[in-house]
């Protein structure tokens, strides 16, 4: 099952799953942007739009996912922001931007539901300019954590929903260009983390 065809079928329920669990943590991490009026920033995987009232003004925000029927109910959030934000379907894991073109990405809850989150983190390296920052939000295992119940829960929701077995430890060996700068512990007993990476000049 492609994550398009299961996330329009989740769409209409999405916000009721996970809105209010979310909510702190995706404030928490908006709020961490350093508002300049020219910053250019990508919300990779902005889904319904949870982020969207949470938004500083002030920067040009460009917000993707994969899904139409998660950009329609973001466009509807959009509507009601004073912030100015351009919607753009694509897929995170190629994203159609040149190299150096934001100065910040957001990555709320999406390394653990892409098919192959390497491949997303290193495009959003790729358009992400000498300096910049990524904001990650997610659920991940720790280095060498067996987690034997999110690994056998892994083999159905990965076709579904989500991954249960990414390591960002894993996902960071290979993307060099990031630096870890800040992490926290956030939901469910620090299966979720917040995160920050920043990217390397050359």
């Amino acid at each position: 099952m492609s994550l398009k065809f299961s996330y329009t079928i989740l769409a209409p329920f999405y916000d009721a799953l996970i809105r209010q669990a979310t909510a702190h943590w995706r404030q928490h991490s908006l709020a961490l942007i350093d508002v300049n009026k020219h910053q250019n920033i990508l919300i990779n995987g902005i889904g319904s739009g949870l982020d969207i009232p949470y938004l500083p003004e002030g920067p040009s925000y460009t917000g993707t996912d994969i899904t139409p029927a998660m950009l329609s109910r973001a466009a509807s959030r959009r509507d009601l922001s004073s912030c100015e934000i351009h919607l753009q379907q694509a897929d995170s894991q190629c994203l159609p931007f040149d190299d150096n073109s934001f100065d910040l990405v957001i990555m709320h809850l999406i390394l653990a539901v892409v098919p192959e989150p390497e491949l997303a983190l290193k495009e959003a390296s790729r358009i992400l300019k000498p300096g910049g920052r990524i904001h990650i939000f997610d659920k991940f295992l720790k280095p060498g954590q067996l987690a034997p119940c999110r690994r056998f829960i892994n083999l159905f929701s990965r076709h579904i929903a989500t991954r249960t077995d990414v390591v960002l430890e894993s996902l960071l060996a290979k993307e060099t260009a990031l630096t870890l700068i800040h992490q926290q512990p956030a939901l469910a007993k620090g299966w979720f983390r917040f995160i920050l990476l920043e990217k390397k000049h050359d």
